[in-house]
């Protein structure tokens, strides 16, 4: 029997979350985002569960998007991008709202929705080796993960566009900088830095911890309704003559050639 997708191991009070396709960079298939949603809902539901810490197998935290596994869809890729957005959006709906704080332990690179994934996350520690892209429009597509929503409010818009635009390497220091994570450490510090401050918080006051949450939610707006749009755009843009360019290229390792406007 394969291993799942996404594991849960559940330290004290302390959920270990760990994404878990070390061969695909933790690249977000569509069973890894049923995965991630089952364990998300595995966190909330459990009254023993204090904090939660997310972190990647492997050497990296998150490619973002599988793309070769959009491309392998044909014409059913659109419904396949909708499906999978869906559960993902759904899961980080989840992490944001409930009471546990949920810290990010960032490994490696961390792309695409793998930056929507620290960016929901209420703390974040990353290596000094880490680095981050938006990498969505490199392959002719639009943000998910709640980067759309999240990015703009903890960065400012200029830093998020100069992300999402440009695609470029987000070291960590600068991640740091400009408030994405909120320590950088030693690779080995990484793993017991995280579960530190996890079991801090765990011994602390849940509920009030949870409400917290929930009003700084509030307080940022419509989220849910902001990744709804995202997962229809990205969807629509998945099948559009950029997306097909976009994907093909980055699977067959080459430029890209995005086509003029008057051929979309």
């Amino acid at each position: 029997m394969a291993a799942p997708t996404v594991q849960v191991d559940t330290r004290g009070a302390v959920a270990l979350v760990t994404l878990n396709r070390p061969e695909n960079g933790n690249a977000l298939n569509l069973q890894m985002a049923m995965d991630l949603l089952a364990a998300s809902l595995t966190c909330a539901r459990n009254a023993a569960v204090r904090a939660v810490v997310l972190t990647g197998a492997g050497r990296n935290f998150c490619f973002g998007g599988d793309l070769r596994a959009m491309a392998s869809r044909d014409t059913a890729e659109v419904d396949y991008v909708r499906e999978l957005t869906t559960y993902l959006h759904a899961a980080i709906s989840q992490f944001v709202r409930m009471d546990a704080p949920v810290i990010a332990a960032v490994n490696g690179t961390a792309a695409g929705a793998g930056v929507g994934l620290v960016a929901m996350a209420d703390l974040a520690l990353c290596t000094r080796g880490a680095r981050f892209n938006l990498a969505y429009t490199n392959a002719g597509l639009t943000p998910d993960a709640g980067t759309s929503f999240l990015l703009p409010r903890t960065l400012g818009v200029k830093r998020a566009m100069e992300l999402l635009l440009l695609n470029r390497n987000l070291p960590a220091t600068e991640a740091h900088a400009w408030g994405l994570v909120n320590e950088v450490v030693a690779e080995e510090q990484l793993l017991p830095r995280t579960l530190e401050i996890a079991e801090q918080l765990a011994r602390g006051a849940s509920r009030a911890y949870g409400a917290t949450k929930r009003l700084i939610a509030h307080s940022l707006g419509a989220l849910e309704s902001q990744m709804v749009l995202e997962s229809e755009t990205i969807a629509a843009h998945a099948v559009s003559a950029e997306g097909e360019e976009g994907i093909g290229a980055f699977l067959e390792k080459r430029k890209p050639q995005f086509p003029g406007r008057g051929s979309q």
